[in-house]
């Protein structure tokens, strides 16, 4: 549940709109058209997976599924594998449903978006501001698909988050891979495809009803 909130933010940072020019080879040029392509979005659909790291118990867990987010803190993270659970948030209350257990945790969205998807909500907009930014491998910045690679320490450290790295479209600035990593080296690595960004995403998809007979726990 912990990575499943910690991550629940990221994506509104990291799926600016496409079209946009081709940037150069330059750290400073890119950094300028990331905050300019992320400052324009308002919302955006999606499908992801994501790999789960526990570095200490070197165990791994996968999951994917699909994720609705809009502007104002409005969130939606579907999960379908490996278990069943669905994080909403309509940018004040966020609620995470898990049918298995018939259960609903829930509390305020601020507090419970604490740590890194409270840095994420500041903005990557504000990519120099909230981060120290360098290339990935500063002698060759693309990786092998050509897509630049940003590697992010957050000015303020959090125990869940340490370090970023980012995977982006080098002419669209759209997000391929994203890698979070704790004070401990576990990592959360997520893979994005099929992203609709600006389509009016409705407020609706944003309010969660607890089912009938579901219990509901605070979240801690």
């Amino acid at each position: 549940m912990r990575i499943a909130i910690a991550l629940a933010m990221l994506l509104a940072l990291i799926a600016p709109v496409a079209a946009q020019t081709a940037p150069s080879s330059t750290l400073e040029d890119i950094v300028r058209g990331v905050e300019s392509a992320y400052g324009k979005m308002t919302d955006l659909k999606g499908e992801f997976t994501q790999s789960a790291l526990n570095k200490s118990l070197k165990q791994t867990i996968d999951a994917q599924g699909i994720v609705y987010l809009k502007k104002g803190g409005k969130l939606r993270w579907e999960y379908a594998e490996p278990t069943r659970q669905e994080i909403v948030s309509d940018g004040k209350t966020i609620w995470i449903y898990t049918p298995q257990l018939n259960q609903v945790n829930t509390g305020p969205a601020p507090e419970a978006l604490s740590g890194p998807a409270g840095s994420f909500l500041s903005g990557l907009g504000k990519l120099r501001e909230h981060f120290s930014v360098r290339f990935l491998n500063p002698a060759q910045p693309k990786d092998a698909d050509g897509n630049v690679v940003l590697d992010l320490t957050p000015k303020q450290p959090l125990p869940t988050l340490a370090r970023l790295i980012l995977s982006l479209d080098a002419k669209s600035y759209d997000i391929r891979k994203a890698v979070v990593y704790d004070q401990f080296e576990n990592t959360v690595t997520m893979r994005f495809t099929k992203l609709a960004v600006n389509t009016g995403v409705p407020d609706k998809m944003f309010v969660f009803t607890p089912p009938k007979g579901a219990a509901t726990v605070p979240l801690r």
